[in-house]
């Protein structure tokens, strides 16, 4: 159970915009956080507390394929992403970097910014507990839990040789 505070944002935020480009010389997840999403809300990083959930409408991660993107948002201490979509390149790169992404348009459209979040991956509960609301979305499937809990696929891989 991931529990949290809501930071929202709109449709189609991009790469570029989770981590500008003039930051791509670094991998180094900390570097990243301390630059994620400042164009966008240069108080980002100010607000966002370990556990707090990034909430977004459509089309989330679009633009080019940069792990940069996920690891920025797992280096700012983010538990989860819940959006209505999400750019296809960008949901795989945050299972292999082990970012937890879910879709819900229901939960998207009804939790607003500060919003209080609990999140069950396993069964698939997004509970607004500041409005008393429950939604519903696919639960992740076994593997990939094992990924996003070993904290990426290179990490499920060395853990478990097959």
């Amino acid at each position: 159970m991931r529990e949290g505070t809501a930071i929202k944002f709109g449709d189609d935020v991009n790469t570029d915009e989770i981590i500008p480009a003039r930051y791509l010389n670094t991998t180094d997840p900390g570097e990243l956080a301390m630059h994620c999403m400042e164009d966008t809300d240069p108080e980002f990083v100010k607000k966002a507390r370990p556990g707090d959930f990034v909430v977004a409408g459509e089309n989330f991660g679009c633009g080019s394929s940069r792990e940069h993107a996920p690891i920025a948002i797992k280096g700012a201490r983010i538990s989860a992403v819940i959006a209505k979509s999400f750019a296809r390149i960008f949901y795989r790169n945050a299972i292999n970097i082990g970012l937890p992404i879910v879709e819900s348009a229901e939960a998207a459209d009804g939790i607003d910014d500060g919003d209080r979040i609990r999140l069950d991956l396993t069964a698939g509960v997004i509970e607004n507990v500041t409005k008393g609301k429950k939604y519903e979305a696919l639960p992740f499937p076994e593997e990939m839990q094992e990924i996003i809990e070993a904290g990426g696929l290179m990490e499920f891989i060395k853990n478990n040789p097959r």
